[in-house]
């Protein structure tokens, strides 16, 4: 037996069978087969490679407008002479595209890391040859590396126990089949001697579905045997209380199930970057329009002789001759370059460093690190930070993500009254557990003078839980044996303390936990009878049949012998599916007390029993195995059978578990749904565990009307249901509906009524979705992503089953938790519990949208400030395409004179204090549908920063104009003293702009505010007072100091900075007095609540002035539970 490191490989078939042929160790016929190919394939989780990262990384990168824009102008400049030299464009696009590159090349390198740490991990192959075929051997605990059919166990019937919580998020233990040819086949010696042919189907997604067979040649005999879901060990699932399995595998690598069933990584792009897209190709247009415009009044204005060929610039020859065509379109050309700055390159670079270093927020957030498992939230991609405050749906696994995956009984029904646990006794509901420490009874009976026959009625549906079950045992060897232990603690040599169940219900595992603690062990399952030790008195039932639980029935029973020789059967299912069956015991009492039970959240089952006679039972024992040995319509004849002898049952209570919820789950659905946001819960889990947890959670509200599109079998059937809940809806006047849908009708719902599913989904408060593949679960999430609203989608898991969905969304959230890593890995963001959800979106993905979106807006009305004044030189220059501004100014506009301001607004802005937007959920609402990135908002903005640019220009134009002394000696100013005003306003004003949109002020936002005005100060007198030896013209010299030693130009500077911000400090004011939103509403109760101060015996004055703040804030609206922070 040798060590390889499989790396998950498959081949592709010859030709287009729709079966395959296995040959178990690669023990090939002498002729006319076929050896598969191996080829190298990773699952596709990561979006780059080491051959693909450089051109696709480009493609994406020159999806972006401004990108792609910018690398035009670059052309040109190099192409044609222009006013501004190639490097103003080409450095900065250069530098957004190494920054960016470098960014999502890291992040997928980690990626890449992960899956390696997966796909390198040790197996054992009894028999190395092309992978597909080869035999091998997995230990207790470890997963699955590939799909295997069972070959053996270290059990002597060939079964094995699994999870597989990472594929459909079931918990539970699911018990698999060897074929008993194979079964034998314990040693390494007599696999390598077996002779087998696995032929089965070709690769497909569906978890639930293998069809196939394999002969066994033995003695030169060929045997045939079927092969199903039962034999086949899928990739990702967990071998539990099994010591070794051996198999051979059959689906590797891509092939897969588990890897069939993942999305193909994509690109994921924010609403804020495509409405930015959207927005730069407006401002392309404004443009164009200005250089076509510019272009049109150049050839306008030289049509006139004088100004055609002036005598200080006389054309060449070559210049006469030139076509007429061809200078148009270099001039054109010249003004697109000279204005080329209105598309904000450097937009990009701030976008990109606001999402790298705002990601590190989160981690850092003590709110969302949990301190049990030491995990703190983590980031896989910083570009979806503020879709976080846009989402609209969320999408949420169950188990693992809603659950902690832990059962605990908690109540009781027997013989018609209520029992709770109280430390491992059972105590009528109203009493309490007074009995002393050690005492032998485990059931306190609140009869102090019931008799025997009573206390023998109170444990007999104790007993019926602890032997119906299909609960498996696995002990642990214990150390030593401890001299006058108990001799009963013992079976097969193991300890019976130290026992361990696995079960194929998590619910059946705590009750026969629960048993346990009360006095009834379930000690051992050999196949044919079922041992208990009933307060240490063992007994043996040989079990005659199970009645396997079905999801029509909703119930599951046993068959047993009594150690008198009596035959029982007990039963145990939901309450419509025992109910109705019985005939005697306390009914209407038992019916209250699960009502009861519900309400609590609990999960409830009820148990039943009843008892043959000897003729009743040998002809239960004919009708159950005629039907298992049909050849057809073999499970109609098993429901024939079930419904005949699961009837007439006498009751003997119910039981209430509950499926324990992560902490502040309900809250924090509770807080999602204020918010505005729709819940869906998709799960692989069973219809009533899942309904049961939604119930419990919060997800269903006991008054919601809940709807069923359940076991829908065609097209017209599931049509017509829609239809029928349709109706429903709009007659039923309930406030709020639920709508619960399985697997199977989902798909029949969206191959072809998909509209229909659609209108009744809209008009459900809460969805959830049951039995669910992977693939559906992506499909659901796309169904609402691409509907008309096209509205922001999330979805969050912990498992491998998850993984579809989290890369369909917008937004994908792994949590950490006990199902792998495999969601965390393929997630964008990843956090610890499902209650950080709430915080993540309603406090930080509301910070980010808000900081993101001024950004943006911001980015260009300081654009069109910079350049618009540019453009209305132009008509006063003759449209000569002479620069207003220096080159240097150019440059560094964007890159040093505003950029810090506004990076630093983009990192700590909060409009709102964190406690208000989690006390007060429904703010989130202010900010959904990308409201503030709205085209009247943009309008606003774009408008605004023409009318600040007219007033910069024109506002120094009239302080200059004609024979207009300015200077003490007479001295007038020139363009470039000119074109330093208008900067020097538009630096100034710019600024002082963000500051009046700051609600949040740091140390570092005034640092950089006025920090930067300095610096263009400094920079200014430094770049103007120094002869620069290495530039071709000193056009700048002594021209800053000459403009700052007027005090006309001071003036000039205030009045016009006032005249550009003064509107705006009078329309925040008017609109914060008259048309508040509820943002502004908050911040204003939470500045009133902190500077209110009271004395511990308020006087009479201070009782009106309390009286009168109260009517006052009444007025605004406010609400006053916000004051309980």
């Amino acid at each position: 037996m040798c060590v390889l490191h499989l790396m998950l490989q498959g081949f592709d078939p010859p030709h287009q069978s729709e079966t395959r042929t296995i040959y178990v160790a690669n023990r090939f016929p002498l002729h006319g087969h076929y050896i598969p190919t191996v080829t190298f394939s990773n699952g596709d989780v990561f979006q780059y490679t080491i051959w693909n990262f450089v051109p696709k990384n480009l493609f994406e990168q020159f999806r972006r407008i401004a990108n792609f824009y910018f690398l035009i102008i670059f052309l040109v400049q190099l192409m044609i002479d222009t006013p501004t030299s190639p490097v103003t464009s080409g450095l900065p696009l250069f530098f957004v595209i190494t920054v960016t590159s470098i960014k999502q090349g890291y992040e997928d390198w980690l990626r890449h890391k992960a899956d390696n740490e997966v796909n390198g991990a040790p197996v054992y192959v009894v028999r190395s040859g092309s992978l597909v075929g080869d035999i091998v051997r997995v230990a207790k605990d470890e997963t699955f590396p590939v799909d295997l059919v069972l070959l053996s166990s270290d059990r002597p019937d060939g079964t094995c126990h699994i999870t597989t919580a990472s594929l459909d998020g079931e918990t539970n233990l699911k018990t698999h089949y060897s074929v008993a040819e194979t079964s034998v086949c314990q040693s390494v010696s007599q696999l390598e001697s077996l002779q087998a042919v696995v032929e089965c189907q070709q690769p497909e997604a569906d978890l639930y579905r293998f069809v196939g067979r394999m002969t066994v040649t033995l003695l030169g005999e060929e045997i045939v045997r079927p092969l199903g879901p039962e034999n086949l060990l899928l990739r990702g699932a967990r071998l539990k209380n099994t010591k070794e399995i051996f198999g051979v595998a059959v689906y590797t690598g891509m092939e897969s199930k588990m890897a069939l069933n993942y999305k193909c990584k994509s690109q994921k792009r924010s609403a804020v970057e495509k409405s930015m897209n959207s927005f730069l190709i407006i401002y392309l247009c404004i443009l164009l329009f200005e250089a076509i415009l510019s272009t049109i009044l150049k050839y306008a204005w030289q049509s006139e002789e004088k100004w055609n060929e002036p005598f200080y610039n006389q054309k060449t020859e070559q210049e006469r001759n030139s076509s007429p065509i061809l200078k148009f379109i270099s001039d054109f050309l010249a003004f697109l370059v000279l204005y080329n700055f209105i598309i904000p390159i450097s937009l990009y670079v701030t976008v990109e460093m606001q999402k790298f270093l705002g990601s590190f927020f989160i981690g850092w957030d003590l709110d969302l690190y949990h301190e049990e498992s030491d995990q703190k939230a983590q980031v896989n991609t910083s570009d979806l930070n503020e879709e976080l405050g846009q989402v609209e749906y969320v999408f949420t696994d169950k188990t693992g993500t809603l659950t902690e995956n832990e059962m605990h009984f908690r109540e009781c029904s027997i013989n018609g009254t209520k029992y709770r646990e109280v430390n491992g006794k059972l105590v009528p509901e109203g009493l309490t557990d007074d009995s002393p420490d050690g005492s032998t009874p485990h059931m306190v009976n609140h009869n102090k003078n019931g008799s025997q026959k009573n206390l023998k009625n109170l444990f007999f549906p104790i007993q019926s839980v602890a032997l119906c079950h299909t609960v498996q045992i696995s002990y642990d060897q214990p150390d030593c044996m401890v001299p006058g232990s108990d001799p009963f603690s013992h079976v097969n040599g193991f300890s019976a303390n130290h026992m361990e169940y696995y079960a194929s219900s998590p619910d059946e595992k705590a009750l026969v936990e629960a048993a346990k603690r009360i006095g009834i062990t379930f000690i051992s399952s050999n196949g044919d009878t079922v041992e208990i030790k009933t307060f240490g008195k063992t007994e043996k039932f040989k079990l005659l049949h199970v009645l396997e639980f079905d999801p029509n029935r909703r119930r599951m029973s046993v068959i047993l012998q009594t150690p008198s020789g009596g035959q029982i059967m007990f039963t145990k299912g939901a309450e419509s599916a025992i109910l109705p069956f019985a005939t005697s015991g306390e009914m209407e009492k038992t019916r209250l007390h699960v009502d009861e039970f519900a309400l609590k959240g609990l999960r409830t089952l009820v148990v039943a029993c009843r008892h043959f006679s000897p003729e009743q039972y040998t002809e239960v024992d004919r009708r159950l195995n005629a039907a298992r040995t049909a050849l057809q319509q073999r499970e109609e004849k098993l429901q024939e059978a079930f419904n005949f002898i699961e009837r007439d049952l006498q009751l003997l209570g119910a039981t209430g578990v509950e499926d324990k919820l992560q902490d502040k789950v309900q809250e924090t659905i509770e807080a999602l749904r204020l918010a505005g946001i729709k819940v869906w819960v998709l799960t692989g889990d069973k219809h009533e565990t899942a309904v049961s947890v939604s119930l419990s959670c919060g997800h269903f509200h006991r008054t919601m009307n809940i709807l069923e599109l359940l076991q829908q079998r065609s097209d017209n059937e599931c049509a017509e249901q829609l239809r029928r809940l349709a109706r429903r809806i709009k007659e039923d006047h309930v406030i709020q509906h639920g709508l619960v849908v399985d697997g199977a009708s989902l798909s029949l719902a969206l191959r072809e009524h998909e509209k229909l599913f659609m209108e009744v989904c809209k008009n459900c408060s809460a969805v959830l979705c049951c039995r669910m593949a992977p693939l559906q679960k992506a499909k659901v999430v796309r169904l609402i992503k691409t509907s008309p609203e096209k509205p922001i989608t999330l979805a969050v898991g912990d498992g491998a089953n998850d993984v579809s969905m989290i890369q369909e969304a917008h937004v994908g959230i792994g949590i950490m938790g006990k199902e792998g890593r495999q969601a965390v890995r393929n997630s964008d963001y990843a956090i610890a519990r499902f209650k950080f959800l709430a915080k993540l979106l309603l406090v930080h993905g509301h910070f980010y949208y808000i900081r993101i979106a001024t950004l943006v807006q911001y980015f260009f009305y300081k654009n069109v400030c910079f350049i618009t004044p540019q453009f209305l030189y132009q008509f006063f220059c003759l449209f000569s395409q002479q620069t207003l501004y220096d080159s240097v100014y150019l440059t560094l506009y964007n890159i040093c004179f505003t950029s810090l301001p506004i990076l630093v607004y983009s990192l700590f802005e909060q409009l709102v204090h964190p406690h208000v937007l989690q006390s007060k959920p429904a703010l989130y609402r202010d900010i959904s549908r990308n409201s503030m990135l709205s085209f009247r908002t943009f309008l606003y903005w774009t408008l605004l920063g023409f009318c600040h640019a007219f007033v910069f220009f024109f506002g120094s134009y009239i302080l200059m104009g004609e024979d207009t002394t300015l200077m003490g000696n007479g001295q007038m100013f020139g363009n470039w003293t000119f074109g330093t005003l208008v900067f020097t306003v538009m630096v100034i004003t710019v600024t002082l702009k963000l500051a009046l949109e700051t609600h949040f002020w740091t140390w570092m936002n005034h640092f950089v505010t006025w920090g930067s005005i300095a610096f263009y100060f400094i920079f200014s007198l430094f770049y103007g007072g120094i002869i620069w030896p290495f530039l071709h013209t000193q056009d700048m010299y002594f021209v800053f100091v000459q403009l700052l030693s007027s005090g006309s130009a001071w003036f000039a500077i205030i009045i016009i900075i006032i005249t550009c911000l003064f509107p705006d400090v009078i329309k925040k004011v008017f609109y914060r007095h008259l048309q508040p939103t509820n943002t502004q509403k908050n911040t204003l109760a939470r500045a009133l609540f902190h500077t209110c101060t009271f004395t511990l015996e308020p006087s009479h004055s201070d009782s009106n002035r309390l009286a009168a703040d109260c009517l006052c804030w009444t007025k605004w609206g406010l609400d006053f539970s916000l004051f309980t922070l």
